[in-house]
């Protein structure tokens, strides 16, 4: 496993004392494809979950909902790319019912890929 960022830097607003995360826009998530795509080669994974739309963009070249591309995998060389939610959309959603419901597609999700991968 090689866990990876497809945008290498940490932009955000300051609220008080806290740092709110600011969303890549398409060309920061463009200046940092090379990096990813180097790391890519360099591991050469089998499978590649690509969490969250900057991460479909940079992998997939791409953009793309993500309820669009969820559950079927897509072909890039000879890794099987599948896409999900990035992991802080859960942390973000406020209603309990809507929060059980995603966390259960995202489990699904990576239980989709692992199966993938130790195939």
């Amino acid at each position: 496993m090689f866990v990876t960022n497809a945008v290498k830097h940490f932009k955000y607003e300051q609220r008080g004392k806290r740092r709110l995360h600011k969303r890549p826009n398409a060309n920061e998530i463009e200046r940092c494809k090379w990096w990813l795509q180097s790391e890519i080669r360099l591991v050469r994974p089998t499978v590649i979950v690509a969490m969250g739309a900057s991460a479909v963009r940079s992998i997939l070249g791409r953009g793309g909902t993500i309820a669009s591309l969820r559950g079927e995998p897509q072909l890039l060389g000879t890794s099987m790319v599948y896409v999900t939610i990035h992991p802080s959309y859960l942390l973000r959603l406020r209603n309990e019912s809507d929060k059980a419901a995603q966390y259960q597609l995202f489990k699904a999700d990576l239980e989709r890929s692992w199966r993938s991968a130790r195939s």
